[in-house]
């Protein structure tokens, strides 16, 4: 019981000390911002912290606040004992009349939750069903959507700091995502685990902004790239966002495995290497979707460059 505690605390002093640097960061780079807007206007200066106190609300406070005043518990059925059972019916029942609003649940699994909602027993194992067969398969969806967005952003942003806001903002709204799909969330123990690989994960992406090709790939490799028009231009910024992709997509893995796992029955190890297996075999098909955008994108940014420079 002892080293459980020390462990939950471990992980609560980690998680406040992240965000205690996140905030301080945060603070940092707005005062920066707010210094260079006074030396043009002092109320441009003031518009833009009113904007900004708007923005942290929205996209950081906002969903911290859905997520931590969401009810916890793990899908689970064979996992699950009869007391653990009896205390998370009502809370089950919650989560079925939320999933009852939800459209890609088909007709026939409502009627069976329906069916089954004042039975303890029989609506564990239909809830199960339904999140294993229909809500899991949506919750990929929504965790794709965000790598993609993370992979887009941070291709195109040439600025290691906006990469790190990027990364906080997108990761955390696809937590929100997530726990507004289920209907609860992960254990605090559990979030303040995301909480660490969110932020870790970050600064890696802003470390990634000084990220040298030739540290990656092979001499043969970017011979054959240079070859090509304009891809040497962009061949760095497209790594950085696969790379950011990839630990976006082993975050919102992680964050389902705690929503639908006995945290106490699979360990951190075994979610760890799973999470990253599986953030891999998700990684082409978000690759194939971003790269659709991307050029289209690039183009654009060549084409103003090429314009000033005429201009000029």
């Amino acid at each position: 019981m002892k080293k459980k505690d020390s462990t939950k605390i471990f992980w609560y002093l980690a998680a406040f000390g992240f965000i205690l640097l996140f905030l301080l960061m945060l603070l940092s780079s707005i005062l920066d911002v707010g210094d260079r807007l006074t030396t043009i206007s002092p109320y441009l200066a003031y518009g833009f912290y009113g904007l900004t106190v708007l923005l942290v609300y929205a996209l950081i406070l906002r969903p911290v606040h859905i997520i931590l005043f969401s009810p916890t518990f793990s899908v689970q059925t064979t996992l699950d004992t009869e007391e653990t059972s009896r205390k998370n019916f009502r809370l089950y029942k919650k989560v079925v009349k939320r999933l009852l609003t939800e459209d890609y649940i088909p007709e026939e699994e409502k009627e069976e939750l329906k069916k089954n909602l004042n039975d303890k027993a029989l609506l564990q194992q239909t809830l199960n069903h339904a999140f294993n067969k229909y809500v899991k398969k949506e919750i990929n969806k929504k965790i794709k959507k965000n790598a993609k967005t993370v992979m887009i952003s941070t291709a195109i942003s040439q600025n290691g700091r906006l990469d790190f806001f990027t990364i906080i903002v997108v990761n955390l709204k696809m937590i929100k995502e997530l726990v507004e799909m289920c209907g609860f969330r992960p254990s605090y123990k559990n979030l303040s685990k995301l909480t660490v690989n969110v932020f870790t994960t970050a600064l890696i992406a802003e470390g990634l902004e000084n990220l040298d090709l030739n540290d990656v790939l092979p001499a043969s490799t970017l011979n054959s790239l240079g070859e090509i028009p304009l891809i040497k231009p962009v061949m760095s910024s497209v790594t950085q966002g696969i790379s950011n992709a990839l630990l976006t997509l082993r975050i919102g893995i992680v964050t389902r495995k705690y929503l639908f796992s006995d945290a106490q029955e699979i360990t951190k190890e075994k979610i760890r290497r799973d999470a990253l297996l599986e953030a891999a075999k998700m990684l082409p098909s978000v690759v194939g979707d971003a790269v659709m955008i991307l050029p289209k994108k690039f183009v654009n940014l060549f084409k103003k460059n090429k314009k000033e420079d005429e201009e000029a």
